[in-house]
């Protein structure tokens, strides 16, 4: 493993005592970025085309951890050309909506072939400013204390399972697992499986089982969401999505609530009624619509039922919002993430009150220049877009604001 301030020639170059490094000249100091997910990567690419030098530092031993620990089906629910990181296209061979291995082969492949120097196996606890004043210091796993001229944080919109504290979950006797553990149907053929939270997590899962074997299968929905088509005579949701993200939203909505018809049958009677709110106004709350990949006729055929949202668990059944009670053998629950951030930054006043950071890309929050937030948000127009976009930005900022105090690529 490399050490965060070696060269990024190669592994076997000497290392160099931390401590020295910290006194180095501020000039001396690289841009890190915490996290080798697509949005570490694509952001450090953009600082490496600018001459910038840029460590990633991430935890696990390989790049793209996230994206390995998916469920085995999954597929980008945005297209191949508009999910490419910036220098170098996803592969034809992908096919329009690439799988979960695919991307993980495009991020291993998008690491080597920018040659960006990666340090993996080392997690940053804490970032706080640098004893002098001119740039940041980072805790790291091991002892290092890592001085940078500025931080960009990339961990990623789903860190932290998020699993709800159901009244009498701790005595809970069945079988209880977050979405983020479940990876095939396969140990739930036969059985009895109730799926929590339909988002798009979770109404693919519910597909899953069906598809794989599961004797029943039951969707909990708290708030019925927008379903849409995942394309439509070959016209991408996600295309939708990135014309009409800077519309009002109060446009957004009626134009939606006029389309809605044309794009996805209106499933009431099987317990999925429209929304009330409109769907970029959920959209700017973090509630994608959820595209469907065979939700709606799985509901429609009742192969998926749809309940009530789970109010808590009890005598190993499961309570219901309406008052009934059930016996699954395996309850899933795709109840979405939390970022994580509170002990890597929380402590500079730069949250909001969801937990995310209160600014991102290239803006910096007001106090802490030099400190940069990618891949927290979730747009309507794709995230792995988006964080394409953000990282040529938040490089554009780097070199504008810092760029006397960042050490430089050979060359």
């Amino acid at each position: 493993m490399l050490d965060p301030t070696a060269s990024p020639t190669t592994s076997a170059d000497p290392p160099v005592d931390p401590a020295a490094r910290n006194r180095a000249h501020p000039a001396e100091r690289p841009v890190y970025v915490i996290g080798g997910g697509p949005g570490g990567l694509s952001v450090a690419y953009a600082l490496r085309t600018r001459g910038i030098r840029a460590v990633v530092l991430e935890r696990s031993d390989r790049v793209g951890a996230s994206w390995r620990g998916h469920y085995d089906r999954l597929h980008l629910h945005t297209t191949r050309r508009l999910s490419g990181l910036p220098g170098l296209p996803m592969p034809r061979r992908f096919g329009r909506w690439p799988a979960r291995d695919d991307v993980v082969r495009y991020l291993e492949k998008y690491a080597e072939h920018h040659a960006l120097e990666i340090v993996t196996g080392v997690e940053v606890s804490r970032v706080e400013r640098s004893p002098d004043g001119t740039g940041w210091l980072l805790h790291a796993t091991g002892g290092r204390e890592l001085t940078g001229a500025a931080v960009v944080v990339a961990t990623g919109y789903n860190r932290i399972p998020r699993l709800p504290e159901w009244p009498g979950r701790a005595a809970y006797t069945g079988e209880l697992l977050h979405a983020a553990a479940y990876r095939n149907a396969r140990p739930y053929a036969g059985r009895d499986v109730l799926v929590v939270g339909v988002g798009n997590s979770g109404a693919e899962i519910a597909v899953d089982l069906v598809e794989g074997g599961a004797s029943r299968v039951r969707l909990a929905v708290r708030t019925a969401p927008h379903l849409v088509r995942r394309s439509t005579l070959w016209w991408a949701a996600q295309q939708s999505g990135v014309l009409v993200r800077r519309l009002p939203t109060g446009l957004v909505d009626r134009l939606a609530r006029l389309l809605a018809p044309l794009t996805a049958p209106d499933l009431s009677a099987h317990g999925l009624p429209r929304p009330d709110t409109g769907l970029m106004s959920r959209a700017r709350q973090g509630a994608l619509p959820v595209q469907d990949v065979g939700l709606v006729d799985a509901v429609r055929q009742g192969r998926v039922e749809v309940v009530a949202a789970v109010e808590s668990l009890e005598d190993g059944k499961v309570a219901l919002a309406d008052g009934s009670r059930i016996a699954p053998e395996a309850v899933i629950a795709a109840t979405g993430y939390d970022r994580g951030l509170e002990g890597l930054v929380g402590h500079l006043g730069v949250l909001g009150p969801d937990g995310g950071p209160a600014v991102g890309g290239a803006r910096t929050p007001k106090g802490a220049p030099g400190l940069y937030f990618t891949g927290f948000t979730n747009p309507i127009s794709g995230m792995l877009r988006e964080l394409a976009l953000d990282a040529v930005r938040i490089a554009r900022a780097v070199a504008k604001e810092h760029g006397g105090r960042v050490s430089r690529l050979p060359g």
